[in-house]
């Protein structure tokens, strides 16, 4: 990836934002974090990132909430989205994947190394695709 690549995530706990951010700084990849989905909506719409990070179970707005308003926005219906959660039963998986779409799903604990490797598959994707 030679330009840099802009990520927005977005969970509710605060170690886990950090540990994304530490491990995609250490690539080069900008994060910007938002620690509920109201303000992950607003920082996608600022940022334009070119993938978003979210988690699920989070308070007030969940994330297929922020996913789904993700879809209605013309601004921001094209954004790649993986999800990172704690739901790990494979109906959530199939959820995620088959019905709402979303580009790919990781569970809680995850590997960084496979989420290196997800955020580079998803990106290369979209910028195929686009």
């Amino acid at each position: 990836m030679d330009e840099v690549t802009t990520v927005v995530c977005i969970d509710d706990e605060a170690e886990m934002l950090d540990l994304v951010k530490f491990i995609l700084s250490r690539e080069q990849i900008a994060v910007t974090g938002a620690s509920n989905g109201e303000m992950g909506l607003k920082a996608i719409e600022k940022e334009q990132p070119d993938l978003v990070i979210l988690d699920l179970m989070m308070p007030k707005m969940d994330g297929w909430e922020v996913f789904q308003a993700m879809q209605a926005s013309e601004r921001m219906k094209n954004i790649p989205v993986i999800i990172l959660t704690a739901k790990a039963q494979s109906i959530d998986r199939v959820l995620g994947l088959h019905i709402a779409r979303v580009n790919a799903y990781l569970t809680k604990p995850f590997n960084p190394k496979e989420l290196l490797e997800t955020i580079e598959r998803v990106i290369t994707k979209a910028n195929r695709d686009k």
